[in-house]
Parts: C-alpha cells; structure tokens; sequence
C-alpha cells in the first residue's frame, strides 16, 4: 500500500519546560533554529524553552513563537533525513501558522514575529482573569452548544471553540459564563468538565478586537502561496489566494477549531499516515478519536526523524 502523508502541527497545550531536549543533542539544527528565532524576537528563546520557568512559557505571546519555532525545527531535520514532503498539511490552532511556514507561505522570521503580536493581541483583548476555556468530556456537538446558548447572556458570553474529537469539545468565553456551562455539562451526563490553564480564552467572540487588530499586521506581510495544501481551520478548506489566507486566520482567532472536520477531510482525500509536527503526541491522541484507521506518529519520537 502507497503511503500518503499529511503532517499536523500542534496548538497552545502542546509545550513542555525541556521539550525538545532529548533531540537537540544529537541534531544541531534544532538549536540553529531556535537562534534564527531568538535574533528575531529579541530574547533567547531557546533557553526559556528549556529552561523555564513554566509560568512565562505558558503566556500566550511566548507559548506561541516557542511552539512554532520547535515545529519548524522538527520539520527541518525531518527534510534533512531525506523524507517526503506531505501531500497536506494542517495545524491546530497556533499550529496553522507552523503549518504555513514550514509551506514556504512565511519565514520563520515572519512566522515567530507574527504570533509573537497574534499572542500580545490575544492577551490584550481580555483582562486577565475575565476569560476562561473548559474541556467537555462525553456530550456531543450539539448538546454542548445548546449549552452555550443557554449560558449566554449580553455581556456574559460562551461558545464552543474547539471541536477536538468526539465526544470532546472546548468552550471558551467569560468566566462565570464558562463556570455556568460547566455545571449544566456536568448536570446532563458529562463524563468530565476540566477549566484549562490557559491565559485568553481564544476562538471565542471575545477575541474580535485583537483579530481586527491582527488584520493590519497581517496585511503587512508579503505572504507567498503554500509549496503544498494546508487546511485551515475555520472552514476546513484549502484556499489558494493571498486574501483568502490572511481573511481564513483572522476568522480563526474567534471561530472555532474544526479538528474533527479536519482528519475527516484528510482521509476524504487519501491520507493514510499522519505525522505530528511539534513536540508531544496530543493532536496523534486526539486524531485517533477521530479516525482510528489512519496510523499516526510524531517526530518528536527521534525513531520517526531518522529511521
């Protein structure tokens, strides 16, 4: 049987204090990565990844080029081994602008820059503290939503913002409006409702002012069409102009992740082997919830890289 891969790139969950340090050892374009970032940025960013503290790492404007940057470093070294280039690609979340890097689409000085400004808009649009996002275990779709909509007053809002496989759906919006439908989840069968330890409370109406803000950075930009198709999020389509990508990333900072969507059209379209680009195996672990007949790997496991 033809293997037909597709590669997926992590979202914000997926980083780790010392995440690529079982790699980096052996390959040193994991660090000349991480420096081509740094120059970028302005700060080591090598060294907060594997060094910490956890509690700056995990700020949505340094989680967010510290994800992207591990990604692209992956992806280098799984060219450099001579492997394949994938038939598609997507990324959850923060992971569509990996996805579109390592495309071609942007550099990774572009790509580290912009989510560096993604993440300081994204923080800016909330107080802390105003927002939350919650995991709902064991409800479908659409009770989860009629959840929402019922939980939801004026100014008091939640949604859904991830739909991440079945029978598990993120709901992000003001915090007491997140705690209510919680309790409702928990009150019509939900197996487990979990508050994530997250700092903005992303795919949720609250975040429109920071994606009219990102338009402007965005449209800064010289952006070249992807090497290879990549699926985005918002409409779990493939676009193939300019505009439409800038338009599909503003859309995405306050619509919701359509991952089940996502590996469905993956397998619509051939894809027998999916590879997980970032560090860890959470989107693999999700995916499978979705489609158990495609095989999946990441390559942060150093067996895949170089087999």
């Amino acid at each position: 049987m033809i293997q037909k891969i597709a590669f997926a790139f992590p979202g914000q969950g997926s980083q780790s204090v010392g995440m690529l340090k079982n790699i980096a050892p052996l390959h040193p374009i994991i660090q000349e990565t991480f420096q081509e970032a740094s120059d970028t940025l302005g700060y080591d960013l090598w060294k907060l990844s594997e060094q910490g503290p956890i509690e700056q790492l995990n700020q949505t404007e340094f989680t967010q080029p510290a994800l992207l940057t591990a990604s692209v470093a992956l992806w280098r070294l799984w060219l450099l081994e001579n492997n394949p280039l994938p038939e598609m690609a997507a990324g959850h979340s923060l992971g569509e602008y990996s996805a579109l890097v390592c495309a071609n689409a942007l550099s990774l000085s572009e790509g580290v820059n912009l989510v560096s400004i993604r993440g300081r808009l994204m923080q800016a649009a909330v107080p802390e503290g105003k927002g939350a996002m919650a995991a709902i275990l064991g409800l479908d779709d659409a009770t989860v939503n009629a959840i929402c909509q019922e939980e939801s007053r004026d100014n008091d809002s939640v949604a859904a913002a991830n739909y991440n496989a079945v029978g598990q759906v993120v709901i992000s919006g003001n915090t007491l409006a997140v705690l209510r439908a919680m309790e409702k989840a928990k009150a019509q069968g939900a197996k487990r409702t979990i508050q994530l330890p997250v700092s903005v409370p992303s795919h949720c109406e609250l975040m429109q002012p920071a994606a009219i803000l990102l338009k402007e950075t965005l449209n800064s930009i010289s952006f070249k069409l992807p090497t290879f198709p990549v699926i985005h999020n918002v409409d779990v389509k493939v676009h193939f102009t300019i505009e439409e990508i800038k338009q599909a990333l503003i859309d995405q900072v306050f619509k919701p992740v359509r991952w089940v969507e996502t590996i469905q059209y993956m397998a619509q379209h051939g894809v027998t082997h999916i590879r997980e680009c970032g560090p860890g195996s959470v989107l693999s672990s999700l995916s499978k919830r979705i489609n158990m007949t495609l095989q999946y790997q990441s390559l942060s496991n150093r067996e895949v890289l170089c087999p």
